[in-house]
């Protein structure tokens, strides 16, 4: 049975099995067994960027397509609910036509891009996603009348996913049942469906062609597939998720802004979580994100509790500052890379047929 769920992909590892285990577990019981806004933010931020940075995986890990025009299409899922929400009011119906209407958008854009620029040279095409991203991001802060301009839009969510929604007047496990819960779980669900469906779509013979394509795309042409049109495909595909994914960001902040959902930084961050987790492997989405989020928010932390160990000692206490929490996540980004080259996912299987063998 968890065979058939996982796309036939087990995991390959006792080790990385026990990883996905515990870290789908924390995130299913996070709102009860880590009270507070700020870890429950953080495990939505979790959640949502599995889900952001598997979609580029299918892109680079599968197909070998580098793309700097991402999070543009994240950018558009959350603008599409925002922009819904704010001119036609709280509710579902809001909520259905931004996302209808943003997969749209990121259906044709997708599709323009795939099919003008795929068939240049990786650089050049790289280099048209990141000048299209640029102009989309420049577009979003200028047309300050439908999308906020700098200062982005804030919005209802339907009552059900609204704060203020409280069903029941007695807590539940300690924690109080309002629609903030309802919103993270809502996430949950919709995560580990597109989750799902996305390590089916890369175990089915569509997600074969996109591997030949990647190792050798000359071979791939040459046995009848066309490579232009599964590399389109792939686009499209990994686009409609990724607006998925800031739908559901949108939903969570109630908020969205340039710097929220379409800045180069966060691109960025989807680079190196892939690259940490493992190109190619689809759990890699889920390892690198957790890991990277929670040294994004919590490593400033850890530092202040160092800084005060260290206190007066001259050169040392300056290093373990909070203020260089930036230079120690690119010190840990270096060591995982050194120390796994193929990614977290890919150390922890090359080591289990190791054992094997």
């Amino acid at each position: 049975m968890l065979n058939r769920i996982l796309s036939h992909d087990l995991p390959r590892s006792r080790w990385l099995a026990l990883a996905l285990i515990v870290i789908t577990v924390a995130l299913a019981v996070a709102p009860f067994a880590f009270p507070g806004s700020k870890a429950l933010g953080v495990a939505a931020k979790m959640l949502v960027f599995i889900l952001l940075v598997a979609s580029y995986d299918l892109l680079l890990g599968y197909t070998g397509i580098v793309s700097f025009a991402h999070t543009m299409f994240f950018g558009i899922g959350a603008y599409g609910v925002a922009i819904a929400s704010t001119r036609l009011g709280a509710g579902w119906g809001a909520v259905a036509l931004g996302l209808g209407g943003a997969l749209g958008i990121s259906l044709v854009l997708s599709l323009v891009i795939g099919l003008f620029s795929l068939r240049v040279k990786a650089i050049f095409y790289a280099m048209i996603t990141l000048a299209v991203a640029s102009a989309f991001q420049t577009l979003a802060s200028q047309l300050s009348e439908v999308t906020g301009g700098e200062d982005g839009l804030s919005f209802k969510n339907p009552e059900v996913l609204s704060p203020s929604f409280e069903p029941f007047e007695n807590p539940l496990l300690g924690v109080t049942v309002d629609g903030k819960l309802f919103a993270y779980y809502a996430i949950f669900v919709a995560v580990a469906l597109l989750f799902l469906l996305l390590l089916r779509i890369v175990n089915s013979p569509f997600g074969r062609v996109l591997q030949a394509i990647r190792e050798n795309d000359f071979r791939a042409e040459a046995i009848g597939f066309r490579t232009v049109v599964f590399r389109t495909l792939s686009n499209v595909l990994a686009a409609l998720f990724a607006t998925a994914a800031g739908a559901l960001l949108a939903l969570w902040l109630r908020y969205t802004g340039p710097d929220t959902t379409l800045s180069f930084e966060i691109m960025l961050d989807i680079l190196l979580i892939v690259v940490i987790g493992g190109m190619g492997t689809m759990y890699g989405a889920v390892l690198g994100s957790v890991l990277f989020v929670l040294a994004q928010n919590y490593l400033q932390d850890l530092l202040k509790l160092g800084a005060g160990a260290v206190e007066g000692v001259p050169v040392l206490s300056a290093l373990v500052s909070p203020d260089r929490w930036l230079l120690w996540l690119g010190v840990l980004f270096v060591l995982s890379v050194y120390h796994f080259p193929t990614g977290v996912v890919g150390k922890l299987r090359a080591a289990a047929l190791r054992l094997k063998a």
